[in-house]
């Protein structure tokens, strides 16, 4: 189960977050995890609220999104949504596509607190 290597990689990228930016806990984090990314997201939910306890993201909203794939068919040069691999092309029916975007997992958004407020970091803020 990858899942949990991934939840740890996670909180080391939100601690180095808090340590960086000095905050005291955080209250949101999204993550982004494409349906073709081979990610379980249940698993990985799981992980991340078993690993939260004890950190900044303990008492946090985890909100994990999946956003459609994309590809573009080599046979009839179309860009298609692709919900998982192994799908064909719905326009011609090939199954000869390039996936070009839902493959990725990545933190999207950090929404903190400190002692005075609220604050939030998203992806590129870092």
């Amino acid at each position: 189960m990858h899942e949990v290597s991934l939840a740890g990689e996670i909180l080391q990228i939100v601690e180095a977050a808090e340590k960086r930016e000095k905050f005291a806990r955080v209250t949101l984090l999204r993550v982004e995890a494409g349906v073709l990314s081979g990610v379980d997201v249940h698993a990985l939910r799981f992980a991340l609220e078993v690993m939260a306890n004890g950190s900044c993201l303990q008492h946090a909203v985890i909100d994990i999104t999946t956003p459609p794939g994309r590809a573009w068919c080599e046979q009839c040069c179309a860009t298609v949504t692709m919900m998982a691999r192994g799908d064909p092309c719905v326009h011609c029916g090939n199954y000869q596509l390039q996936p070009t975007s839902g493959m990725a997992l990545q933190v999207t958004e950090i929404l903190v607190e400190d002692e005075v407020g609220q604050a939030t970091l998203k992806k590129g803020d870092e």
